[in-house]
């Protein structure tokens, strides 16, 4: 059966709390917020920034507690204060997306966890 890839994880609305050019890539994440919401280090995530629209592709690392830091060319792409979405995606072929419920967790201003999300499949699709 052909897959289709689908959202897996998100964490919505993290703070960025620093950005380090000199760093050589990723994204540090708080690693409770990783570990909440299923991302593992080095996993590929996409990076969506709700102030300026920018995009990236990277990889998660573990950073220190309620830490969002762009690091290497990523650092370009938002400043300290801006919001972000995290996702992460996988493929799955049509019946284990119907089963699948991606987790999104809904942070505060400080990079808390404020809310915990499993997304369901709609019923009638």
């Amino acid at each position: 059966m052909a897959q289709r890839c689908f959202l897996s994880a998100k964490i919505h609305g993290a703070t960025i709390t620093c950005a380090n050019l000199e760093y050589r890539g990723s994204l540090s994440i708080d690693p409770k917020l990783m570990k909440t919401v299923g991302i593992l280090p080095y996993e590929q995530i996409d990076v969506y920034n709700l102030d300026n629209g920018e995009r990236l592709t990277t990889y998660a690392i573990p950073g220190a507690d309620r830490e969002i830091c762009l690091n290497g060319a990523a650092a370009h792409r938002g400043e300290v204060g801006q919001r972000i979405i995290i996702a992460t995606y996988m493929w799955l072929d049509e019946n284990e997306a119907r089963t699948r419920k991606p987790r999104v967790v809904i942070t505060d201003k400080n990079n808390g966890v404020d809310e915990i999300v499993e997304c369901e499949f709609p019923s009638d699709f």
